[in-house]
């Protein structure tokens, strides 16, 4: 996931538009959209902070700290299949089911080997 600008350098944004150059032209200094520059001049406008505000999504199905559970559960049956290893997730981390997308993408993210098909 990106993470946000940080604070001192949207100030320095900001000085420089105040400054008089062209938004397009700090936009290519600092390598930001103009759109993310008008955004912060919005919030500075009605907040007063530039602070970055909470990163929108879902908190993924399976967290980071139940992570090595799922890398041993691979671990110890490599050729399962998705699903199965789906299946085995629910019954072991007692949590909500998922499903073979998510585990896929999991897997993925986590350099495991997958297995789609029987």
């Amino acid at each position: 996931m990106p993470r946000a600008y940080s604070v001192d350098l949207r100030e320095r944004s900001l000085r420089a538009l105040r400054s008089g150059l062209p938004a397009t032209e700090v936009a290519h200094l600092v390598d930001v959209s103009v759109s993310s520059l008008s955004r912060w001049q919005r919030q500075h406008r009605t907040t007063g902070d530039l602070t970055p505000g909470r990163a929108t999504g879902r908190p993924r199905a399976i967290p980071a700290a139940q992570e090595p559970l799922l890398v041993a559960q691979v671990a110890a049956r490599p050729d399962a299949t998705l699903a199965e290893h789906c299946a085995q997730w629910a019954t072991q981390a007692a949590t909500v089911p998922i499903s073979p997308t998510t585990m896929g993408r999991t897997l993925q993210r986590l350099d495991l080997p997958l297995k789609k098909r029987p």
